[in-house]
């Protein structure tokens, strides 16, 4: 459960796109306004994990996860790779006053962090944690409230502490810290579902 929190945190609250939005609305003083468009991306979120779940749930079965973990755990190291070099850039020129609940859905569904950020969780986590039936319904509206969180707190960040925010090595360092979250998860995951499972430790 654990391993399952600390990676939609770290990959939901690392800038990305629909952050890096909710950062240059921060910037140009827009929290109020666009409250709608944060729900909007946690509706958009919440869809996903349960179309993911809900479908794990009926086409993965027990045997079949130490397969799913070795993809899921390669696929969450590389994104810890991928974070801890990646470079930042905010676009400050957006000055639409206001963003939609429609904005932040169609956004959101259409990311693409959104859809990867969902499958690892939702087809290895969510089984692998027992987490079926209604339980996958009660969890998606937890990691939706999550991510209504992400932009929230950076359109927050850029709105209170924008002297701050606007310094590049800010995010830079931010993004590592993501990283190493990331890659911590990603060994968690390799020790318990994979390792463990092959010498007996942790069977299914």
């Amino acid at each position: 459960m654990l391993q399952m929190l600390l990676y939609g945190i770290a990959i939901m609250y690392t800038p990305g796109p629909v952050n890096i939005m909710g950062l240059t609305l921060g910037l140009n003083k827009k929290f109020k306004n666009s409250i709608g468009f944060f729900v909007g991306v946690g509706i958009a979120m919440f869809i996903l994990f349960c179309v993911y779940g809900y479908t794990g749930e009926k086409f993965i079965k027990k045997e079949h996860l130490i397969y799913t973990s070795i993809i899921g755990c390669f696929y969450i190291f590389y994104l810890a790779i991928k974070v801890l070099n990646e470079d930042v850039t905010i676009d400050e020129k957006s000055k639409k006053s206001t963003l939609t609940l429609k904005d932040g859905f169609i956004m959101q569904i259409i990311n693409p962090k959104a859809s990867l950020a969902a499958l690892p969780i939702a087809t290895i986590n969510y089984p692998a944690n027992n987490i079926s039936g209604i339980k996958i319904m009660l969890m998606s509206v937890i990691f939706g409230g999550l991510v209504i969180g992400a932009p929230s707190i950076y359109c927050l960040s850029g709105q209170f502490l924008s002297d701050l925010i606007k310094r590049k090595k800010f995010l830079l360092i931010f993004n590592k810290i993501m990283g190493v979250i990331l890659l911590y998860v990603a060994f968690s995951i390799f020790k318990d579902h994979v390792y463990g499972v092959i010498i007996g430790k942790n069977p299914y």
